[in-house]
């Protein structure tokens, strides 16, 4: 059972996945939720697309004099330390962080990633999707504000204490 690692999500600013604009980390540590951490991020390259902020509600306005990417994961890096990753959908959230790590042309480590997505479609078949609203429910966690990062990344952590 996995009882020490970094919940994370990303939501971006458009269709490029380095366009970062928001980052939720909730760091657990020996089964319990320990740590939280939230920043806007401007993302590169720096245009909003309007699927992106119906989903998420995040505008140019919002991110135009906030800190770039490497400057937030130097705040956010220090909580992670040698924790694995856990994702709802690892393939998006990893795929962003080394789309921005090559962007900003970052040294990216060897992270490791577990996703909860796949371990739900294991476990829980039973499921009429596995979108992260639906599976948070199904292991008893309401999940109030889809789509903000922190949110979002504490709805994965409640169920990869769960399933993984």
């Amino acid at each position: 059972m996995l009882r020490d690692f970094a919940a994370i999500d990303f939501e971006t600013a458009n269709e490029q996945l380095s366009s970062v604009c928001s980052v939720g980390i909730v760091i657990v540590r020996n089964g319990t939720i320990d740590e939280r951490f939230y920043s806007l991020i401007q993302p590169e390259p720096n245009y909003y697309s309007l699927q992106n902020t119906n989903a998420h509600g995040i505008t140019y306005e919002d991110t135009a004099k906030e800190a770039v990417f490497p400057l937030v994961w130097t705040q956010a890096e220090p909580l992670i330390r040698d924790l694995p990753f856990v994702a709802h959908n690892k393939g998006f959230d990893e795929a962003c962080l080394k789309a921005v790590f090559k962007t900003y042309q970052m040294d990216y480590p060897d992270y490791r990633f577990y996703c909860t997505l796949a371990e739900s479609r294991r476990q829980l078949k039973y499921l009429p999707n596995h979108q992260l609203h639906t599976v948070a429910a199904d292991c008893g966690y309401v999940l109030t504000n889809h789509h903000h990062a922190l949110a979002d990344a504490e709805a994965c952590a409640e169920i990869a204490l769960q399933l993984l």
